[in-house]
């Protein structure tokens, strides 16, 4: 099973371009935690296309709370950020039958160390500019087709 675990994500539009994203590469299910939108909400449908219906999601207030039920439930989380000890998501190979979760956070804040402690990898998107982000449902989707 593949999960998308959105902390903190500000932005409506992205989280909906993110359920859309995860329809498209089959991740079955999103978590929502701390202040991300929720569905139901009538600005959904021009981005989502209506992929909130067909992926299933969740809201959780406390991001560390779902992240430690899901390691006992064998999934392996990775965390999407640019850290000391990131890893090229190109080198990184995972076993298709891994339970994964991969966890997004807004760009401005970036993902906090507790839940980067608690991150069996953490995969970084290599910048090529002078940028050293992307939009967060750009850089889910890039990660998520390397799982597709």
């Amino acid at each position: 099973m593949k999960i998308i675990l959105l902390d903190s994500i500000r932005s409506m539009q992205n989280v909906w371009a993110i359920f859309r994203n995860a329809d498209w590469a089959w991740f079955e299910k999103i978590i929502l935690t701390w202040f991300t939108p929720t569905p139901p909400r009538n600005e959904i449908n021009k981005t989502a296309l209506w992929a909130e219906n067909s992926v299933i999601w969740e809201y959780y207030e406390n991001p560390l709370d779902v992240i430690n039920q899901l390691k006992k439930e064998w999934y392996k989380i990775y965390s999407v950020e640019l850290a000391k000890n990131s890893i090229d998501y190109r080198e990184f190979f995972w076993k298709k039958q891994d339970k994964i979760c991969l966890i997004m956070w807004n760009e401005v804040s970036w993902v906090r160390q507790n839940i980067l402690d608690n991150s069996d990898k953490i995969l970084m998107i290599p910048m090529m500019w002078k940028k050293n982000s992307l939009n967060v449902s750009v850089a889910a989707w890039i990660v998520m087709y390397a799982f597709v």
